[in-house]
């Protein structure tokens, strides 16, 4: 065993290479945008330069004269016929602002015309001659901004509501320690490697969509609703997808692209620009937050006071809502949260990995280490004293919690016992030293889930499902868990994900997919073990390979064996199987009446700062994660420790960069949206703490994939505290920041 393939503990599976590893690195596995279609016609959008304001012309005489140039849409002759109903209410779009539907412009680089033509370029060489009149109007940018709304979410909302417990006024009036501190998040875009693209081709009055989706099935009938037509008559694909992490669901193009081929009479492809990434996908909202701690002398906190502020757009109240997951992380006696939406001329954020916890967490964890500073407490024995069993909100246990188990043995492993409590006292030459710690946590979240497993005579196992490999080993962890079902090598297991033809699957978000999908096929396998030996479980086919179990077929008289299983959460309200199987996303798990669920972590961090230039370098990290059953110890280390890395990106230099007075992106390339290379990064240890949970789910699986990147920020921003004696409370925690102190 390796680092990156750990040796597996007690419930944890093999650190199996991935299956699809060979298609991936000789190139021939296919993402959305590599499907050949015959004679494709190439679109090009045109977006507008303006954030708030009215189209009042447009000309497209100069477009007509290129050769190869077949059609401008634009809102005088392009019409999709059926509603953009906005996911946070229920729907399946990203944004309820249906793309060419008026004149209006809502926020910049808002689409404002489609290019189709024969070629790529000529599609681009046509979007810079079009010509295109406004009247433009003062636009708000962001919290400051004249002419924004604030709205509560609980008024947006009737499913939300605000978290609380106790006398939170009486508590912290009567804390004999506290702390009140503001704390804030920037928007951040998601930048992956694949480019947004669709391709659509119409067979007849049916239609096949080649786009990279986390979400085949939701998509599907959502384009169905938006164009009108069967969803029977709609197929999306898309076996691998080049990077997503929340952008890639619902999109606003896809229904455009799709009328685009329908009106052109062939097929048609577009490929998004990274810029135009930025303005028609969707981004992590900007947040402020104001939290207060109460706490006595010897350390147990008293009273949590929790307000959030999210910027969404003028048409949909999209929210992050994070307080109903942090207020279960500690034994808050007392709580009191609100969560607000403030509506500015922005295009809708959504999902981006950890969506309420990367912003609502790193505020907490931040919170945090300030009081343990101002008790003089260690901070991880102050996080020990209120660590706890229940979620003092809901009064519901937890179905397994081994935070300080993890921060235990990650503490041990980085050294934490050799730090100077006292800021600045740790120096090595020129670099000021500073060590922070931070949790991680994920709520355990599931989602119906249907699956086809067949198992041949042979060994040869198939497993089929809606679902999706966003680059996580879904395809690997699903194989193992049928594999050790049936008793077969993984060498014998082909899993086929991506295509909506397939039995529906959950959303690639969540973290839900490895525990939805397996519990399905395990129910799956179930079944195929009592036809075939007359019993079931987990190890009753084991050892029942080769000649043995085709002589067990053989006696049945079979060749192949096929079983389809629909698994449902136990939670799950009466009628989810079906809304769920009509494109509907159905997530639950987390924080519930009877039970609390949670995936947790502990990570250390270490900075150091130049004494002179202030520069900032993170030379090691470590982390150290219960997760219950871990399917596979080394796509799991490598989730974790790409988490990590990206709690680093969030802490030291992602951020776009919006011009407040035209409400425009300023840095949306990947020239200067920043990310970490190789150099920024130093030593990632990743520490898997054995946890069994049996409460959770039929696979055990608490669910990881966005668990380790929730600490990392707050870890950093302690550090860089500890290393200086200034605290930063705004990310990104850049070189300007640290000046002075």
């Amino acid at each position: 065993m390796t680092a990156a393939a750990p040796e597996p503990k007690e419930n944890m599976g093999r650190p199996e290479p991935r299956i699809d590893a060979n298609a991936k690195v000789t190139g021939s596995a296919r993402y959305a945008a590599d499907f050949m279609v015959r004679n494709p016609v190439y679109a090009y959008l045109v977006t507008s330069p303006i954030a708030r304001g009215t189209i009042t012309g447009i000309d497209d005489s100069a477009v007509k004269t290129i050769p190869g140039v077949l059609m401008v849409m634009t809102s005088d002759n392009t019409e999709i016929p059926g509603p953009f109903e906005f996911f946070g209410k229920g729907g399946s779009a990203s944004t309820s602002m249906k793309p060419l539907e008026s004149k209006r412009v809502w926020h910049d680089g808002d689409i404002v015309a489609v290019i189709l033509a024969e070629n790529y370029e000529t599609a681009r060489e046509a979007s810079r001659k079009l010509k295109i009149a406004y009247r433009a109007e003062v636009p708000s940018a962001t919290f400051g901004s004249l002419g924004t709304e604030t709205v509560l979410a609980a008024k947006t909302d009737p499913t939300f509501q605000d978290a609380k417990a106790g006398d939170f006024g009486k508590a912290i009036g009567e804390a004999e320690v506290t702390i009140d501190a503001e704390y804030g998040t920037p928007t951040q875009h998601h930048n992956a490697m694949e480019l947004f693209s669709t391709t659509a081709e119409w067979l007849g009055d049916h239609l096949t969509l080649y786009e990279p989706s986390q979400m085949v099935t939701t998509l599907k009938f959502g384009v169905a609703k938006q164009l009108a037509i069967d969803p029977a008559q709609v197929r999306v694909v898309s076996p691998y997808v080049g990077g997503a992490f929340g952008s890639k669901g619902l999109t606003q193009r896809t229904a455009l692209v799709a009328l685009a081929a329908r009106k052109i009479g062939r097929p048609v492809k577009l490929v998004v620009t990274r810029d135009q990434g930025f303005t028609t996908a969707t981004y992590r909202a900007e947040t402020r937050h104001r939290i207060q701690l109460g706490a006595s002398r010897d350390g147990k906190l008293t009273a949590y006071f929790h307000e959030g502020l999210e910027v969404s757009s003028r048409r949909d109240d999209y929210k992050v809502g994070g307080t109903r997951n942090s207020v279960a992380m500690y034994a808050f006696p007392n709580v009191l949260t609100q969560v607000s939406i403030v509506r500015a001329d922005r295009n809708t954020p959504g999902f981006m990995r950890s969506p309420p916890e990367v912003p609502y967490m790193f505020a907490l964890e931040t919170a945090m280490d300030e009081m343990a500073v101002k008790l003089g407490m260690d901070p991880v024995e102050f996080r020990r004293i209120n660590d706890t069993k229940t979620n003092r909100v809901t009064g519901a246990d937890y179905t397994s919690r081994s935070l300080m188990q993890c921060y235990d043995e990650a503490s041990k492993a980085f050294g934490w016992e050799k730090r100077s409590a006292a800021p600045g006292s740790m120096r090595d030459g020129d670099w000021l030293i500073g060590w922070g710690c931070a949790t991680a946590t994920y709520p355990t979240q599931m989602s119906p889930a249907a699956v086809r497993v067949r198992l041949e005579e042979d060994g040869h196992i198939l497993v089929q499902v809606a679902a999706h490999d966003v680059g996580t080993g879904a395809y690997t962890v699903i194989g193992q868990q049928a594999a050790e079902w049936l008793g077969q090598p993984l060498a014998k297991v082909e899993v086929q994900l991506g295509d909506s033809s397939l039995p529906p699957g959950p959303v690639a978000g969540g973290s839900i997919t490895t525990a939805s999908v397996c519990s399905a096929v395990i129910m799956a396998c179930t079944a195929l073990q009592t036809r075939l030996l007359g019993y079931s479980g987990r190890k009753a086919m084991d050892g029942l390979t080769g000649d043995k179990l085709w002589a067990v077929f053989d006696a049945k008289g079979l060749t192949t064996l096929e079983e389809y299983a629909e698994w449902t959460p136990k939670d799950a309200k009466p009628g989810t199987m079906a809304a769920f199987k009509n494109g509907g996303t159905r997530i639950s798990g987390g924080t519930l009446k009877d039970k609390t669920m949670f995936a947790f972590g502990a990570e250390f961090v270490e900075v150091r700062i130049n004494a002179r230039t202030r520069e900032l370098r993170v030379p090691r990290m470590t982390g150290a994660f219960a997760a219950g059953r871990i399917m596979n110890t080394r796509t799991a280390h490598s989730q974790l420790m790409g988490g990590m890395i990206w709690g680093v990106s969030s802490a030291l230099h992602e951020a776009t960069e919006i011009d407040k007075r035209s409400a425009r992106y300023v840095n949306d390339n990947l020239a200067d949206y920043l990310v970490p290379v190789n150099a920024d990064i130093g030593t990632v240890d990743i520490i898997l703490v054995p946890e069994v949970d049996e409460a959770v789910n039929p696979a055990g699986v608490k669910g990881l994939g966005e668990l380790a990147n929730v600490g990392t920020a707050a870890a950093v921003s302690n550090a860089a505290f500890h290393a200086i004696g200034k605290r930063i409370r705004e990310l990104p925690i850049r070189l300007e920041k640290l000046i002075g102190a």
